[in-house]
Order: structure tokens, then C-alpha cells, then sequence
């Protein structure tokens, strides 16, 4: 199987702007997903899907492919992932290089446990009915007490077709697992199909600690303290 890494880095975060290149311990942040891609010898191409010139100059100078700059129209506050994951699929096959799995590492998990790229597509290979791969850890907060505010002011629950889920006692409730950034490996033919995730996906399960997904200034910090006691 050929197998791409997807980077995606637009240079419009809000939160903290230039998040993506910002120094984490001296390293500029996207390279640490480069890095983390590179050492797998499963990978066939790295690729950073940047709308910045700065970011693909930086890109390239930590080891990564910049074949393109990502059109601006997918690099907005509310692109999914799908646009530039076909984005790069349409432009890779314009020039005649096609792959088999397409990974996505996010800039914003500098600090991935290892191997996560080799479980991804052995996971793929063992499960011929997975459409995608995807970390998960444990949810913080159970989805069954998770209440929404309703315009009149009043609460209900956000999960529907099960009474009073949010009193459901602890010892019941069902396993929930929330994603992370960490990794999601979604097969050509699921993208083909419209979608980066497609109707059956599988798990790779991380610890908690193992996750950091940096959006903030606070998080950088973690991210150094967590640098510093590997």
C-alpha cells in the first residue's frame, strides 16, 4: 500500500495567530508532525497543505513536501477537513501520484505516541471493511449528562431516544470515547466517496496523558513541561 501524510497548516488561526509555526521548545510546531511522519519508514510522502508562503518555506526546511498552496476558499475558519483532504487527493492524482491511504496528522499534537502510523494502516490491512482509522481516549464528560440550553431558557438532554440518559448511574453507563488529534487514516476509496471518516470507522485508543492538542498560549506551556520530562 502507498500511503501519503496529509499536514494541513493554514496560517488564519485565530485563537493564536501563526499557531501552526509558533516555537514549541524552539521547533516551529508543524515540524514536529513532519518529523513524527518521517521516521515511519511506512510513509511514501509528507505533504504540509499550507495557504502561506511563510508556512511552505518552513515546511520544506523541516523535511516536508509543499506541492501546492492550498486556494483560500479551503483555508477559512470553518473548512472541514474533507475540502483540503480532496484537495490534495485531486491534485496528487493530477500529476500521477496515487496512494492507497491518506493520513492526517494535525500540527496541533506535536507530542503523539509513537506508532500510531504503522497501527493506523495495520488496522486497515487486518479490517477490510474499515472505511477509516481514528484516535480516541476516554471522554471526560459522558455524552449521557451533557445537557443543551433551549431557547426558552429551560435544559434536555442532547441525546435522543433514551429517557433521562443524564440519570443514568454511573456503574450503567456505556463506554464513550472522544477523539483527538492525534491521527485519522482514511482509505482512497472513502475519500472518492465524499468523506474523510466514511461509515466505519475504527479506534486507536490512547491515554488521556498521552493527549495534548494545543489552541491556546497555556497549552504551549503543557506541551514544554511534557518536552522537558521526555
Amino acid at each position: 500500500m502507498k500511503v501519503v501524510v496529509i499536514i494541513p497548516a493554514r496560517s488564519g488561526s485565530k485563537s493564536l495567530p501563526k499557531k501552526n509555526i509558533l516555537p514549541l521548545n524552539g521547533k516551529p510546531l508543524l515540524c514536529y508532525s513532519v518529523s513524527y511522519a518521517l521516521k515511519s519508514d511506512s510513509v511514501n510522502k509528507v505533504i504540509v497543505s499550507t495557504d502561506s508562503e511563510e508556512f511552505a518555506e518552513i515546511a520544506k526546511n523541516c523535511g516536508a513536501d509543499v506541492p501546492f498552496l492550498r486556494p483560500a476558499k479551503i483555508s477559512m475558519d470553518n473548512t472541514r477537513d474533507y475540502p483540503f483532504m480532496r484537495h490534495a487527493l485531486d491534485y496528487l492524482d493530477s500529476v500521477g501520484d496515487v496512494y492507497d491511504i491518506y493520513i492526517l496528522l494535525r500540527p496541533t499534537s506535536p507530542l503523539r505516541p509513537e506508532g500510531l502510523i504503522e497501527r493506523s494502516i495495520d488496522i486497515l490491512n487486518k479490517n477490510p471493511s474499515a472505511t477509516s482509522v481514528r484516535a480516541v481516549t476516554r471522554a471526560k464528560e459522558h455524552p449521557y449528562r451533557v445537557l443543551g440550553i433551549n431557547e426558552d431558557g429551560s435544559m434536555s438532554s442532547m441525546i435522543s431516544g433514551i429517557e433521562e440518559p443524564y440519570n443514568f448511574p454511573r456503574q450503567e453507563l456505556p463506554e464513550a470515547y472522544s477523539m483527538t488529534g492525534d491521527i485519522e487514516a482514511a482509505r482512497r476509496e472513502t475519500l472518492l466517496n465524499g468523506s474523510v471518516s466514511g461509515e466505519n470507522m475504527f479506534p486507536i485508543v490512547i491515554k488521556p496523558e498521552e493527549k495534548i492538542d494545543i489552541d491556546h498560549i497555556d497549552d504551549f506551556k503543557i506541551a514544554e513541561e511534557k518536552l522537558k520530562n521526555l
